[in-house]
């Protein structure tokens, strides 16, 4: 199964570059890295359920920045080839679900993804699986 990492800049002046056998993957991941999101992580969904092949969680700061992150990512999955993507939760922006077939991204205020806690939910064990 493809798998996806951010792998860190030789510089501290280069935004980290990510790596994915998945290019609607590494677009979500890019995008996201592009746009400071926190705490990203990546859940391999092959053999669990069948909504999509990768789930991506990661935090925003504000509701106004998982709003933005929410719709740049769908705008750039657009020109990137992926067509629209269904996005949820855009007037409260607590948590935005963006559908975009293969991967779904759920974006989160920090005490609202504690308190949903989806890692654990989805099985993710820790670190290793992070992006």
């Amino acid at each position: 199964m493809p798998q996806a990492q951010i792998q860190p800049a030789s510089t501290g002046a280069t935004p980290p570059k990510v790596e994915s056998d998945d290019p609607q993957l590494a677009l979500v991941l890019q995008s996201l890295d592009d746009d400071q999101a926190q705490d990203i992580v990546t859940i391999d969904l092959a053999g669990k359920s069948s909504i999509a092949e990768f789930m991506v969680i990661a935090s925003g700061r504000s509701t106004r920045q998982v709003a933005a992150m929410a719709q740049k990512l769908g705008e750039r999955l657009k020109h990137g080839g992926f067509g629209n993507s269904r996005v949820e939760g855009l007037p409260a922006a607590d948590w935005v679900l963006v559908d975009a077939g293969g991967v779904v991204v759920h974006l989160f205020r920090p005490e609202v993804r504690s308190f949903y806690n989806l890692e654990r939910m989805w099985g993710f064990d820790g670190p290793s699986g992070a992006a």
